[in-house]
């Protein structure tokens, strides 16, 4: 009995450090179950049948004992110590405001290497990894060089911002350089397995000459190697590196390419090889004055069998976003509907226009996913420390009211980027304008159902990003999946039988699919979120 009462005493402390005042007893059984205790430890160990049970009393403790009457776990505590600020309820509005205008206008901001491609091929007719001169042969083996590339290396880009920043967040910037260096390395063996592995392919069954192989493998390695490279700067907050290394790159191929006789090709890689260059330089400079003289926190080796169990699920979400948005390309230009094509994928011309238009739609809601993200992590955490511990429900509803506004905005932002595709397409100063031809209706088609399609993919994403916040990643992994399956049966049986630009309508459908699944589980969340809130933590 003595034991049970040291051992109730303890885990009263223990769960007092961890979370402070608890908004539930749900919270305080997920505190416990998070300190290892067991549905069958509770009897021998406490004296209680349950977790339930336990969790009930160490509830009625920290809430009803006079000594934890206004308790903070430790994090609260030291942010006493710092002096640091607690917002007021009658501040919301204010900080809201704030948030939005920072991180909205840091999400378009960083648009900057995308506006640096556009300009250069409006200025130009060539970019870092495009040229307007290219024939439907060099398109396809560019094109495809780019997408394995992405696909490849999508789920470590997830990964490295998903296991770097969890140091990164701590101060361990030893252990954040390492965690980088391992998954740069093996992500680049990774994308060398994927162009081995379709070598062998292409070797017994004839798919692409030689030729075309081997640019398309240039293509992909170096694009592999540049997204790996870019990644960590969105997690260590030096976003501008990019701008600077993309910048640097279009420049050095645009001098090449005007001023050389070197192939377009050979200028792309030079290119791409520069900016490589640039952002893994600033990466090792940068890390060598962060680690000078400082020891590594969380212990000087990457521990891969638990790093790998915390991630997968974001790994394979990373692959399967990639893949889902180029699965409508593959079978349009796979479709050959139309006649026979020369190769198994060949690229068409009309049909990229009108995704190249779309996705701008989707590039321009990305302000709105920085600050939706922002403010949720933001306004979470101060809402936990100003809801009275009888009222969770009250917290829950707060924080899913400013979800529908969020969800408002990407709406409203979506809306006005189509206004501007609708400019593009038709306004003097547009596509006709720059480049001296008409857009085709079916690209223009294929626009309005891919923008539609891209903004539903945002809301998902949306969806999915609050989902990641407290841990919750299996639910957004299983959505993206199954809109996979949905974008390639849809998409494939329309592009077989109807015409190939009807693929496109696969990925509406997919991405229909993946917000109302996230969506779904969005809502469950929210009934919940005081209880996911502090198991995630």
């Amino acid at each position: 009995m003595e034991n049970h009462y040291a051992n109730i005493k303890s885990l009263i402390e223990n769960t007092k450090d961890k979370i402070g005042k608890p908004v539930s007893n749900h919270v305080v059984a997920a505190t416990i179950e998070s300190l290892g205790i067991r549905e069958k430890d509770t009897m021998d160990d406490f004296g209680f049948n349950s977790i339930h049970d336990l969790s009930e009393s160490v509830f009625y403790e920290l809430t009803t004992n006079e000594s934890y009457i206004g308790a903070k776990n430790a994090k609260e505590r030291e942010g006493d110590i710092t002096q640091s600020k607690t917002i007021q309820i009658s501040d919301y509005m204010w900080i809201k405001t704030k948030i939005f205008a920072e991180y909205y206008s840091l999400g378009i901001f960083h648009l900057l290497p995308v506006i640096i491609q556009i300009a250069a091929i409006v200025f130009f007719g060539y970019s870092l990894w495009t040229f307007v001169g290219f024939n439907e042969i060099q398109s396809t083996a560019v094109v495809l060089g780019v997408l394995i590339g992405l696909i490849s290396t999508g789920g470590f880009v997830q990964v490295i911002g998903k296991q770097a920043s969890f140091y990164w967040n701590y101060e361990d910037y030893k252990m954040t350089k390492q965690t980088i260096d391992y998954l740069h390395k093996i992500g680049i063996v990774s994308v060398f397995l994927v162009l081995v592995t379709i070598f062998l392919m292409n070797f017994i069954f004839h798919i692409y000459p030689y030729e075309i192989l081997f640019v398309i493998f240039v293509y992909a390695f170096l694009v592999g190697m540049l997204l790996l490279m870019l990644a960590p700067l969105h997690t260590i907050k030096q976003r501008w590196v990019i701008t600077l290394a993309i910048f640097a790159g279009t420049t050095i191929a645009i001098i090449l390419k005007e001023n050389t006789s070197l192939s377009i090709f050979t200028t792309h890689w030079i290119g791409i090889a520069v900016a490589i260059v640039v952002s893994k330089a600033f990466l090792v400079l940068y890390f060598r004055w962060l680690t000078k003289n400082k020891k590594a926190i969380s212990g000087n080796k990457i521990n891969v069998p638990v790093m790998l169990y915390h991630n997968y699920e974001y790994f394979f979400y990373g692959i399967f976003i990639y893949f889902f948005i180029f699965t409508d390309r593959i079978l349009a230009w796979s479709s050959g509907i139309n006649g026979n094509l020369p190769f198994l994928i060949y690229f068409e011309k009309n049909y990229e226009l009108g995704m190249d238009l779309a996705i701008l739609i989707f590039l321009l809601l990305s302000g709105v996913l920085e600050y939706s993200i922002a403010s949720f992590t933001k306004f979470i955490d101060i809402g936990q420390k100003l809801t009275n511990y009888k009222s969770p429900e009250h917290f829950n509803n707060q924080l899913q009211k400013m979800y529908w506004q969020q969800v408002l905005l990407l709406f409203a932002t979506g809306i006005a980027a189509f206004v501007l595709i609708y400019f593009i397409i038709n306004a003097s100063w547009g596509y006709q304008g720059q480049f001296n031809e008409v857009l085709l209706q079916l690209s223009i088609k294929v626009c309005i159902i891919g923008g539609i399609g891209y903004i539903l993919l945002a809301w998902g994403m949306l969806n999915s990003l609050y989902l990641f916040t407290l841990g919750q990643a299996i639910k957004p992994l299983k959505a993206i999946i199954y809109a996979c399956l949905i974008n390639l049966l849809i998409g494939f049986f329309l592009s077989r039988f109807l015409a190939y630009e009807f693929s496109v309508v696969g990925m509406l459908c997919g991405a229909a699919l993946f917000a109302g699944h996230t969506l779904k589980a969005n809502i469950s969340f929210f009934k919940n979120l005081d209880y996911y809130y502090y198991a995630a933590y």
